[in-house]
């Protein structure tokens, strides 16, 4: 994914709220939300990715959970293993989130810069791949696009005081925040070595700035308390048009 806003031990009904949208180039090919019956896995929740196999969102019926986005690096040197395998393997091992992570800091350099959210209904757990320090997250509401947990990209800023100001909200009003498409002025947007044009493109939640790149899919995670997981993803084509929607539950 490359944004992210999550809502963490913020109501005794509902652990977790996580809202994210996955950009990607709309040539890389990508099988829609559903289980993974077909690899022998029917109790994982989540796209794939149909280029290296990963995925960048997922959930297993007894509330393990993982995302992922990557952490912008023009002119990185493409590393061998892709990040999407990162939550794909916490989501089918049976390690805690802090173990998992714990073993992972050995092959960091396996993989090219990245932010991982492990958790379960218990905890949650944050790597950022650069600094390389597992940290378990208190409860909080919390923002992550392509740099550190809470850095002050104003899409990222405006998702997390959106999703604060919406915890109670349905999932057409969660999808609304994630369709944003403002652009930011040139002085508020980072500075990540990509070019001017791309960086104004790349601020909106929602890009649809030309037509080989966009966002690909809207998500909505609902972890509660009684037991029922909820997971809904829109797709979207280029130029954000729509491609159809998928929501599963269960309890």
């Amino acid at each position: 994914m490359c944004l992210i806003a999550f809502a963490w031990q913020q109501s005794p009904q509902q652990p977790l709220l996580l809202i994210g949208n996955r950009d990607e180039f709309h040539h890389r090919p990508t099988r829609a939300l559903t289980d993974w019956h077909a690899e022998g896995h029917p109790d994982l929740l989540a796209g794939k990715d149909l280029e290296a196999g990963g995925t960048w969102l997922g959930v297993t019926r007894d509330g393990r959970f993982a995302a992922v986005t990557n952490i912008r690096s023009p002119g990185a040197a493409k590393a061998p293993r892709s990040r999407g395998q990162l939550p794909l393997d916490y989501l089918l091992g049976n390690l805690s989130p802090a173990a998992f992570l714990r073993e992972l800091h050995s092959t960091l350099d396996q993989y090219s810069g990245f932010n991982l959210l492990v958790g379960d209904r218990e905890q949650l757990w944050f790597l950022n791949s650069q600094q390389g320090q597992p940290r378990q997250l208190e409860a909080g509401i919390y923002g992550l696009s392509n740099a550190d947990l809470d850095s002050p990209w104003p899409k990222t800023q405006c998702l997390r005081n959106d999703l604060a100001e919406n915890l109670n909200a349905d999932d057409q009003t969660l999808f609304s925040l994630l369709a944003n498409d403002q652009l930011y002025a040139d002085e508020q947007l980072p500075s990540t070595g990509i070019s001017l044009e791309w960086e104004r493109m790349l601020s909106a939640a929602f890009i649809v700035g030309i037509p080989e790149y966009g966002t690909r899919a809207s998500s909505v995670l609902r972890l509660q308390a009684d037991g029922v997981i909820r997971l809904t993803e829109r797709r979207f084509g280029p130029l954000g048009e729509a491609q159809g929607e998928t929501s599963r539950e269960w309890r």
